[in-house]
């Protein structure tokens, strides 16, 4: 009785016990304010209390990008060779783009079984609200994607967080340095001792979690009626509760499959990274303690810091999911028929259009927004899941860093040849 006690006061006084507590009193705090302010004083409480997530947010986006820089370039001189390079990058992208079809598909098939936006007659869409969305659809061309891979200037790319940028000056940066040899050991040497510096600022970082997660949600439930978005949209959010939830089982089952019973460990490593994205709708803020979890679970320090940037451009399992069940939604709401072949034209098009925006915001509804416009679905049709949004992007976040999570472990078992290294085996060197 005494150890279970222990563990349970550990467990609540730990950094995922905090963020649920935080969750439940950001939830009660809102909803009792929505009931007793009024609607223009709601919205003021919520842009102040939503503060503390902005504050929280922007503290974990000023590490990530010397995080990505250190640990991508130290990881890939200690690879060694751009052969390495690329078996390991294939690996990844193979697995990347897997992953992404099935999520894809999984979306495809539950909004067609389940016909969420048959019948559906909505009042008092907020249409001002999703022609901010609609109006960053413009840059959603080849052109913009293949100029938004390749950096101008890693300075630039640095300031506004574009990881994928990074990724490619990291990667170019750390082949020229494993090319010259022992020569640029005290550069690489420099660098890995700056990613460790940054690691023990997450860890600094990360004690504001709870107060960032309880503005977050005290600010959304304050001017949302949560019965009322339960009733209106019961049957979009139950049907994309179904289509997540089977990609959660999809996503363990496979981690099982390749990991074996060490699946069960990590899931318990990443408690309190899910539960930050959760609370927060951004699998960003966790990248720092993610990288830090799964070197811990036993992943070397280069494959995690190779595969978690280039897994948070190309490897958004949680958005991919919600895409396609958000545009052919609209679709349905509108009557406008997609058959099959149409449908199948519209998931590859999200296949390619989501890798380029990491780092927008609401990245989701402006990918939604640019397809139903290639596919002559009305795109103010976005209005009709703006109310509902926040609460799916708490899903799709958290089921995002699984997949992350879950696609690093797995290469890193593969280049390993063997079970991961336990915790005590590990070399952070």
């Amino acid at each position: 009785m005494q150890v279970t006690e222990t563990k349970k006061k550990s467990f609540l006084s730990g950094l995922t016990g905090q963020i649920l507590i935080a969750m439940v009193l950001g939830a009660t705090l809102g909803i009792i304010l929505h009931n007793s302010l009024s609607p223009e004083s709601a919205v003021s409480f919520s842009n102040k209390i939503k503060m503390l997530a902005t504050v929280f947010i922007r503290l974990v986006q000023m590490i990530i990008s010397p995080l990505v820089f250190t640990t991508l370039v130290v990881g890939i001189a200690k690879l060694g060779d751009i052969k390495t390079v690329g078996r390991i990058g294939g690996k990844a992208l193979g697995w990347f783009f897997t992953a992404s079809f099935i999520s894809l598909l999984i979306g495809l098939f539950y909004v067609n079984l389940l016909e969420p936006g048959v019948g559906l007659k909505l009042d008092d869409v907020d249409m001002a609200s999703a022609s901010e969305v609609t109006g960053k659809t413009a840059s959603l061309t080849f052109e913009n994607f293949v100029e938004h891979i390749v950096p101008k200037s890693i300075f630039e790319a640095m300031a506004t967080n574009e990881i994928l940028q990074i990724v490619i000056f990291s990667i170019f940066f750390g082949l020229a340095a494993a090319s010259l040899g022992s020569s640029v050991k005290p550069v690489i040497n420099a660098l890995d001792k700056m990613s460790h510096i940054v690691l023990k600022m997450v860890n600094y970082v990360m004690n504001f979690a709870p107060i960032g997660v309880f503005g977050a949600i005290a600010g959304v439930f304050a001017i949302r009626d949560a019965q009322e978005l339960v009733i209106t949209y019961f049957k979009f959010f139950g049907s994309f509760l179904v289509g997540i939830s089977t990609l959660w089982v999809v996503l363990i089952v496979v981690g099982y499959i390749f990991l074996k019973g060490r699946m069960t460990e990590l899931l318990k490593r990443i408690v309190g990274p899910l539960a930050i994205a959760f609370g927060t709708t951004s699998s960003e803020a966790v990248f720092p303690k993610l990288t830090e979890e799964l070197e811990n679970f036993g992943v070397k320090d280069k494959i995690v810091s190779f595969m978690l940037p280039l897994g948070y451009s190309f490897n958004l399992d949680g958005s991919m999911m919600y895409m396609t069940f958000a545009s052919i939604f609209i679709a349905q709401f509108y009557g406008v028929h997609l058959d099959l072949g149409t449908q199948m034209a519209m998931l590859l098009v999200l296949m390619l259009t989501s890798k380029g925006i990491a780092g927008v915001p609401r990245a989701s509804l402006v990918v939604v927004a640019a397809t139903c416009g290639m596919f002559d679905i009305p795109i103010e049709g976005i209005a009709l899941i703006l109310p509902i949004d926040h609460f799916c992007d708490m899903f799709r976040s958290a089921t995002n860093v699984l997949g992350n999570a879950l696609a690093t472990s797995v290469v890193g078992q593969w280049e390993n040849g063997k079970d991961l290294e336990t915790p005590s085996e590990v070399n952070l060197e």
